[in-house]
């Protein structure tokens, strides 16, 4: 990966020719959006266009073919590289990461197609008898608002991970240590956390067409709360193993949870600067 980000960094033709390859081949047109966004980080904006524009035609490609993730996540990571060369806040991409997946949720208007599509899919696997026995299917419009907040979701939390793998590169090849260093670092401010859980009550409790945003508004925290653990880990020198069974446990949702509400007591009382490092 680093000798990838390597070879971009070398010049612009050459990241050009990375970020468009890459974005043509099937299993691995996820890696033109952090190169993409590396050039942003490292170059700037201007510079990063000029790859962008290359790069957003194999992704468009696959648009049109029916699959607009790689196109969404091209975009969405290089806006996020923008802002994050732009501000130096991890804090300010989070919150911009939220426009990314309520910008991907009203893609859905646009091409709704992968709504029934997986809509179908669904009914096929439900079709089993001893499914329907076991599980209580949703209604038609239910289900509908389940797909678009987990798209807007997941295409939010792609981009997040594009931006952390580009910064990663650049850390690797510029600043050893430096991703690190930040993520271990990262905090939302008690106003951003404030706004957050607000307006994720306003939205739960809103009108149902807002209802599919909701979680948007939980996934910075929950970024946060993520770093939180990685942070005092740092602080701690908790061996790999623990890391590990941590991430384990977060595909309970009660974790998550329990994160979340981490990350709202950080933005207040600062923990990490509370934890003394172990020497």
């Amino acid at each position: 990966m680093k000798a990838l980000a390597g070879f971009a960094m070398s010049g612009r033709r050459q990241a050009i020719l990375a970020a468009t390859l890459l974005g043509i081949l099937p299993l691995l047109n996820f890696l033109s959006a952090p190169i993409v966004a590396l050039v942003c980080l490292r170059h700037g904006k201007s510079e990063a266009l000029i790859v962008l524009a290359w790069a957003v035609l194999p992704a468009a490609g696959w648009a049109v073919a029916g699959e607009m993730i790689p196109l969404l996540t091209l975009l969405g990571g290089t806006l996020l590289a923008g802002v994050l060369r732009s501000f130096g806040s991890w804090e300010f991409a989070l919150l911009s990461a939220i426009g990314v997946g309520i910008g991907a949720q009203l893609a859905l208007v646009v091409q709704p197609g992968f709504v029934e599509l997986m809509q179908q899919q669904i009914a096929l696997v439900m079709a089993n008898p001893e499914l329907q026995d076991q599980v209580n299917v949703l209604p038609e419009d239910q289900m509908q608002q389940l797909l678009q907040m987990f798209y807007g979701m997941m295409l939010m939390l792609l981009a997040v991970t594009v931006l952390m793998l580009a910064r990663y590169w650049q850390a690797a090849l510029y600043n050893p240590g430096g991703f690190r260093q930040e993520f271990h670092q990262l905090r939302l401010s008690w106003k951003t956390s404030a706004i957050l859980c607000s307006v994720f009550v306003l939205t739960t409790l809103g009108p149902v067409q807002l209802q599919p945003f909701s979680i948007l508004f939980v996934l910075p925290l929950l970024i946060a709360g993520v770093a939180l653990v990685h942070g005092i880990a740092g602080l701690k020198k908790w061996p790999v193993a623990v890391m590990a069974i941590f991430y384990v446990a977060m595909m309970s949702p009660v974790m998550t949870q329990i994160l979340v509400l981490a990350a709202i007591a950080d933005s207040w009382v600062d923990f990490r600067s509370r934890v003394p490092p172990k020497v």
